[in-house]
């Protein structure tokens, strides 16, 4: 597993999670929504621990789009006053286990309690280096390469040394914090789109869609997507390795 844990990049598996079905997980029990929001935080935690122990390096989850806004006000004020609460209860712990927090996505739309949350959190886990923990709020990655495109013309226009990568490196600042690619994109719920979701940096990106609800998901699930993961035969478009005995599960080209 040592290899696989590695990554493409050689700086531990990046594993993206779009956390799905905790509205519908507390419906289906007679419980308002944000109960199942409420449980998706548990959920997070135990998956964070799960990452720790398997050695992943890069985990980004999915908590808020930017689409998400269209969402009754009563639904994102809870929201953000659990993720609130998240940040001032979890810094300390993540701190100790020497993992970073991240959050990307637009930040001008949020409220000054949620930034000075967000800030004090990341401030809490800067020295964090064994596992990056990004989570993703007020984010559109649509919206996330638009902004990057223009500053690439902008640049071009002022007529400043530009080099063959140099999208490919604003956007690996602008989307990501310098996340990088995505190995693994794993999204619950039974629901099977990235909706806007690091759509560039899941180019290459193994895709796993599970039924399990978001509140559910345990770090054995985690365990089997891991599993599953490892027996996907990653191509990136060239010809397989004939050395390679792994089953080809899902490839590209």
């Amino acid at each position: 597993m040592a290899s696989l844990m590695a990554g493409e990049q050689g700086t531990g598996l990046h594993v993206a999670i779009i956390m799905d079905g905790n509205g519908r997980w507390a419906t289906r029990r007679g419980l308002p929504r944000v109960a199942g929001h409420r449980a998706g935080v548990a959920a997070v935690r135990r998956v964070v621990e799960r990452a720790l122990d398997a050695g992943i390096g890069r985990l980004t989850l999915y908590a808020f789009s930017s689409d998400n806004w269209r969402r009754p006000a009563s639904e994102v004020q809870s929201i953000f006053w659990l993720l609130r609460a998240f940040l001032r209860l979890e810094a300390e712990r993540l701190r100790q286990r020497s993992v970073r927090l991240r959050v990307i996505g637009r930040r001008d739309r949020l409220t000054q309690p949620a930034l000075r949350a967000i800030e004090k959190a990341e401030s809490v886990t800067a020295d964090g280096s064994r596992l990056q923990l990004y989570v993703a709020i007020d984010y559109s990655s649509r919206d996330a390469i638009t902004r990057a495109a223009a500053a690439v013309t902008e640049n071009l226009l002022n007529r400043r040394p530009a080099s063959a990568d140099l999208l490919g490196s604003l956007l690996a600042h602008t989307l990501a914090a310098n996340g990088g690619e995505v190995d693994l994109l794993i999204r619950t719920g039974g629901e099977k789109r990235l909706s806007d979701f690091l759509l560039w940096e899941s180019a290459y990106a193994e895709l796993l869609f599970v039924d399990c609800m978001w509140p559910d998901f345990s770090g054995s699930d985690l365990d089997a997507a891991l599993e599953e993961f490892s027996r996907r035969q990653r191509r990136f478009g060239a010809l397989p390795n004939p050395r390679e005995n792994h089953v080809p599960v899902a490839t590209h080209g």
